[in-house]
């Protein structure tokens, strides 16, 4: 059985930052690409960043330069580094894993941005 357990979201202020995390078992880690993604009130599901098995990384245009993404395949996990947090970060962050031609997803984990 395939889990992905998220942790790390919370509330923080403006400017700050937040590290998630996305831990994986029941898949063979080091061959998947893995991904995050968030949806916010209101909107629908969009990209924040993917990195390959191999380590190629791309981020949605509104992160670029202020989010890092990266994996630990020792692990089984992987990271979303998020900083300069702004109000319109707010969502919630889900993980996504893909593998063999199938995706699976975490929970999510809220990321409140706020004074």
């Amino acid at each position: 059985q395939v889990s992905l357990v998220e942790s790390g979201g919370g509330l923080v202020q403006p400017g700050g930052s937040l590290r998630l995390s996305c831990t994986v078992s029941g898949i063979r880690f080091s061959v998947a690409a893995t991904g995050w993604y968030r949806q916010a009130p209101g909107k629908e599901r969009e990209l924040v960043a993917l990195i390959s098995n191999l380590g190629f990384t791309t981020y949605g245009d509104s992160v670029k330069g202020r989010f890092t993404i990266s994996r630990d395949n020792a692990k089984n996990s992987h990271y979303l580094q998020m900083n300069s947090l702004k109000f319109e970060d707010t969502a919630v962050y889900y993980c996504k894993v893909a593998v063999s031609g199938k995706e699976f997803w975490g929970e999510g984990t809220l990321v409140t941005v706020f004074p």
